[in-house]
C-alpha cells in the first residue's frame, strides 16, 4: 500500500495523458444526452460521488448515483434514452457492475466504462472505455486506482462541459496534477504520525465534509474501516447537524475533510469549533488556514482549484491510514475478510 500510494503522481500523469485526447470522442458520444447515471460500488462509488458533483457544477448536467439492485435484482423497466451511464470499476470484473451496464443499454443509455483493466468484461461491454493507467494494484485497499478513477471522471465531465457549450477546464490545471500529488506525498511525516497516533487512541471516529470534496470524506471513512478495522461514520455536515451530532463527545474523534476553497469551507470551520466544544478531538485535511487553525491537528490539501482538488486530496488520508494500520499491528495490504475483486448480487 505504501509503495502504491507513492506511485500516484506517475499514475495520474499517465492517466491524464491517455484520456485527455479522448474528450472530443466523449463529447460526441454523449451529444444530446441530458442526464448522467453513475454506477459503482466501494471506493469507485466514492469516486462517482465526485463525478456527480462535477457533472452538475461544471457541465450543468443532471446526475445521479445508480442503485444497481434496481437492475440486477428487480430488472426494472426505466427509460434511459436521454442518459449517459458511466460505470466505474477498478477490475472491470465485478459482475453486478457489468450487468448493470448491460441493463442501462437495454433501457436506452449510451455507456462509458472507467476501469483499470483494458480487456475486462466491463470495458468490452461499454460503448466507450476510459482506461486508467494505475498499473497493477496489489494491495487490497484502493489508492492509485481510486485517484486515477477520479481523474478519469474529471476528464469525462470536462468533455461534457465542452459539449454543453460551457467552458472546459484549462489543460494547464490538468498539467499540474502530478505536482500536486508529489506535494501531498511530501506532507510532513511528524504531523501524519501525530494524526495516526491520535486515531490509534480512540475506538469511535466520525468523518465529515460537504460538496465537491464529499466523496473524499467518504473514501477517508472507508479506508479507516477496511484497513484499520475502525467503525467510522461518514456524514455530510448538513446531515450531521440534523441529529447525529448528539453522539459527538470526548470518546469520539472527528476527521474533517475540506477543499482548498469554496462555499463549504466556512461551514466546516464552524463545525470544527462546535465539535471541539463537545470535547471531540478534530483532525483536519485540506481547507484554508482558518479551517486548519480551528482543528487540533491538520494538514494542508493541494494548491489546486476546488474543482480539481479531489484528484489528490485523499493522499494525506491514505498516508495516515497506512501509518495507523501499522500502529495497530495490522497488515494494511491485506485487510481482514477482503479481496481485491468483490462480487455482489
Amino acid at each position: 500500500m505504501s509503495a502504491e500510494i507513492g506511485e500516484q503522481p506517475a499514475a495520474l500523469e499517465a492517466t491524464l495523458a491517455g484520456l485527455l485526447p479522448m474528450r472530443p470522442r466523449i463529447a460526441q458520444l454523449a451529444g444530446g444526452r441530458k442526464r448522467v447515471l453513475l454506477v459503482a460500488r466501494g471506493s469507485s462509488d466514492n469516486a462517482a460521488i465526485y463525478g456527480r458533483y462535477l457533472a452538475e457544477l461544471h457541465a450543468g448536467i443532471s446526475a445521479s448515483l445508480a442503485a444497481p439492485s434496481v437492475a440486477t435484482l428487480y430488472d426494472a423497466r426505466v427509460d434511459l434514452s436521454d442518459t449517459l451511464a458511466i460505470c466505474v470499476s477498478q477490475s472491470g470484473s465485478t459482475t453486478e457492475i457489468v450487468e448493470t451496464l448491460e441493463w442501462t443499454r437495454r433501457c436506452g443509455a449510451i455507456t462509458i466504462a472507467i476501469t483499470n483493466v483494458e480487456d475486462s468484461p466491463l470495458a468490452s461491454a461499454a460503448d466507450l472505455a476510459l482506461i486508467t493507467r494505475a498499473g497493477i494494484e496489489r494491495a487490497v485497499p484502493a489508492t492509485k486506482s481510486y485517484t486515477t478513477q477520479v481523474a478519469a471522471l474529471a476528464v469525462a465531465m470536462d468533455a461534457l462541459a465542452t459539449s454543453a457549450g460551457k467552458k472546459g477546464l484549462l489543460d494547464k490545471e490538468f498539467s499540474q496534477i502530478g505536482d500536486h500529488a508529489r506535494a501531498m506525498l511530501a506532507t510532513p511525516a511528524e504531523t501524519l504520525d501525530a494524526m495516526a497516533g491520535a486515531l490509534a487512541e480512540v475506538d469511535e471516529v466520525l468523518t465529515s465534509g460537504r460538496g465537491i470534496a464529499f466523496g473524499t470524506t467518504l473514501e477517508t471513512a472507508l479506508k479507516l474501516e477496511e484497513t484499520c478495522l475502525r467503525p467510522v461514520r461518514g456524514l455530510s455536515y448538513a446531515d450531521l447537524k440534523h441529529g447525529p451530532i448528539a453522539i459527538v463527545d470526548h470518546e469520539l474523534l472527528t476527521v474533517l475533510v475540506a477543499g482548498p476553497s469554496g462555499p463549504t469551507v466556512p461551514g466546516l470551520t464552524e463545525l470544527a469549533g462546535t465539535v471541539r466544544e463537545k470535547h471531540s478531538m478534530v483532525l483536519g485535511i485540506g481547507g484554508d488556514e482558518e479551517f486548519r487553525s480551528a482543528c487540533d491537528l491538520a494538514v494542508p490539501g493541494p494548491d489546486a482549484s476546488e474543482i480539481l482538488a479531489p484528484l489528490t486530496l485523499i493522499i494525506p488520508a491514505q498516508l495516515i491510514v497506512e501509518r495507523l494500520a501499522h500502529k495497530l499491528g495490522l497488515n494494511p495490504d491485506v485487510p481482514r475478510g477482503l479481496r481485491k475483486v468483490t462480487q455482489t448480487d
